[in-house]
């Protein structure tokens, strides 16, 4: 996600692959690019006979994704907000209460 996020640009799995100093298998960026995708992490668009890849949202975006995937697996979604509040806090507790 780091290298997405700095390119700025749609990139390939090769650029990919090359900012992570060729440590992980082509075949292995795919494979994560394409799980990510899945997971609604990352999108892509067709560049030829590949992809070119890019973040579906910034940072706090991606971030609140997973909260909200985080909390759409629970079944007693009253339960799982009231810990995450009681566990805010006091700064984080008035920013919420701004935001709402």
């Amino acid at each position: 996600m780091r290298v997405l996020q700095e390119a700025g640009e749609p990139v390939t799995a090769a650029r990919v692959q090359q900012e992570l100093c060729g440590d992980l298998a082509y075949t292995t960026v795919v494979t994560i690019l394409t799980r990510l995708h899945g997971k609604h992490s990352v999108t892509r668009h067709r560049a030829g006979r590949s992809f070119r890849w890019a973040p579906a949202a910034d940072e706090a975006g991606l971030a609140a994704q997973r909260m909200r995937r985080v909390l759409d697996g629970h079944s007693d979604r009253d339960a799982v907000l009231a810990s995450f509040v009681s566990g805010l806090s006091a700064d984080d507790e008035r920013l919420v209460r701004e935001l709402l």
